[in-house]
C-alpha cells in the first residue's frame, strides 16, 4: 500500500496573511452595517485588494438609507492588511442583463487584470410578500437581481478564468441564500426566497462545472444578521430565538467566507453551509 503524503510542519504552518496577493469583487457592499462590507474587510485583513459593488439608489430607497461608498471604501481600507494591496469600487445596477459582465470586467480592471474571488452578497430588498400578494412583476424583479445576475456574473468570471495562465491562484466562488428551506421556510417573502433557494440548488452544478478551472463554489445561510432593518419587539423577539440571546453581526458570516476563500478550504466545494449560531425556528 502506498505510503499517504503527510504535510510537513510548514504545510501545518498558519499564514497570518492566507488570501496576500489575491483579488476578490463583493458585491453588495455598499453599506458599512452590512454583510459585504464585513466580508470585504475580513478580506482585506488576509491580505487580499477588493473592488466593492453598490447600488446607493436601491439602498436609498430602503427605511435604512444609502452610505457614502467611499466611506465604506475607506472603512475596509482602515483593515488593509498587505502591502500593496488596495480597495476600489464602482456602482452597478445589476437588474440588467448586461451589468454583470460589465461589472466583472471593471473589477478585474480595477484590481490589475485578474480576479480570484467573487463573493455574490447582493440582493433586491422589499417588493415581495405572501403568496396572496405576490405578482408576476415583483417576481421577474427579485429573480433579475437575486438569481439571474449572480448566474452572469458566475458566468462572467468562469470565462475570465478559463484565459488565465496556470499560475494564477485558486478561485473561489462565494453565493448567499437564506432560511427558505428551513423551519416554516418565509411565506411572508415568496419572491426573495423564491429566488435565494435557486441560488443554493445550482450550488453543486455549478461547483462540478468550475471545477476543472480549479474554482470552488460554496453557499453560506447566514440566518438573521442584524443589518438595521428590523427594530422593537420584532428584534426583541428574533434575539430570542438564538442560543446566545443575540442576532448574528455581519463579521458572524464574514468569518466563514472569508475563510471559504482561503486555501484552508481547498477541498469543500458544492456546499450549502449554515452559519447562524443554532437559530431555533
Amino acid at each position: 500500500m502506498p505510503e499517504l503524503p503527510v504535510p510537513t510542519p510548514a504545510d501545518l504552518a498558519r499564514d497570518p496573511l492566507p488570501l496576500r496577493g489575491r483579488t476578490a469583487l463583493v458585491t453588495g457592499a455598499g453599506r458599512r452595517s452590512g454583510i459585504g462590507h464585513a466580508v470585504a474587510r475580513r478580506l482585506a485583513a488576509y491580505g487580499a485588494s477588493v473592488h466593492l459593488h453598490h447600488h446607493v439608489p436601491h439602498d436609498a430607497a430602503q427605511p435604512w438609507g444609502a452610505d457614502d461608498p467611499e466611506d465604506v471604501a475607506a472603512s475596509v481600507r482602515e483593515a488593509l492588511a498587505a502591502p500593496g494591496a488596495r480597495v476600489t469600487h464602482g456602482p452597478a445596477d445589476l437588474a440588467g442583463p448586461e451589468a454583470p459582465a460589465r461589472l466583472l470586467a471593471d473589477a478585474v480592471e480595477a484590481l490589475g487584470g485578474r480576479l480570484d474571488i467573487l463573493v455574490a452578497n447582493h440582493a433586491r430588498s422589499g417588493d415581495d410578500g405572501p403568496l396572496d400578494a405576490i405578482d408576476a412583476r415583483a417576481l421577474d424583479a427579485h429573480w433579475a437581481v437575486d438569481t439571474r445576475s449572480v448566474i452572469l456574473l458566475i458566468q462572467a468570471y468562469a470565462r475570465h478564468r478559463a484565459a488565465l495562465d496556470d499560475e494564477a491562484p485558486p478561485g473561489r466562488v462565494l453565493m448567499m441564500t437564506s432560511g427558505q428551506d428551513h423551519g416554516g421556510g418565509m411565506p411572508e417573502e415568496i419572491a426573495y426566497s423564491l429566488q435565494k433557494g435557486a441560488l443554493a440548488s445550482a450550488t453543486r452544478s455549478l461547483a462540478t462545472t468550475l471545477a476543472p478551472l480549479g474554482v470552488t463554489v460554496n453557499t453560506v445561510n447566514p440566518g438573521p444578521v442584524d443589518t438595521g432593518y428590523l427594530t422593537g419587539e420584532a428584534h426583541a423577539h428574533i434575539a430570542a430565538l438564538f442560543p446566545a440571546g443575540r442576532w448574528g453581526r455581519p463579521d458572524d458570516p464574514a468569518r466563514l467566507l472569508s475563510w471559504l476563500a482561503t486555501d484552508e478550504a481547498a477541498w469543500i466545494t458544492g456546499q450549502v453551509i449554515d452559519s447562524e449560531g443554532g437559530f431555533r425556528r
